[in-house]
């Protein structure tokens, strides 16, 4: 039987606000050994995203990365069981500096995990490989 359902607001309900329809598109549709590159506003994203699946860098705008990257693993669920699950650009200067973010997916998994640095041109490298730029 058909149906109409109105809705009520501008967000779903038990979504993040801050994951808008592009990104939930591009996270259902990742598989096993897909990721997604989660960047700041430095990051060469624009030229990188356009030869990705939706061809334009799927921006989350006011967000700092640790933000977007809390938001996204609210809804993805991360492959621990491979020592390569994530990984995170070093900073540039300071190597052995842990970036912000590795609190936000200590978070989003309820326990500390270890997320690899990779150094920066390594990182360039495998963006290209990446299904999405965020």
């Amino acid at each position: 039987m058909p149906c109409q359902v109105k809705g009520g607001g501008d967000r779903l309900k038990g979504i993040d606000p801050r994951l808008h329809a592009n990104v939930l598109w591009a996270l259902r549709a990742i598989g096993h050994g897909d990721f997604v590159v989660v960047v700041d506003t430095n990051f060469p994203a624009d030229s990188i995203a356009r030869h990705k699946v939706a061809g334009r860098l799927l921006r989350m705008e006011n967000r700092a990365a640790t933000q977007a990257v809390q938001a996204i693993l609210t809804v993805l669920p991360q492959d621990t069981f491979v020592p390569d699950f994530a990984g995170q650009m070093e900073v540039v200067v300071e190597p052995a500096t842990v970036p912000t973010v590795q609190a936000g997916v200590d978070r989003a998994e309820g326990k500390p995990l270890i997320v690899p640095g990779i150094a920066p041109f390594a990182f360039y490298d495998l963006a290209n490989g990446a299904y999405e730029a965020i």
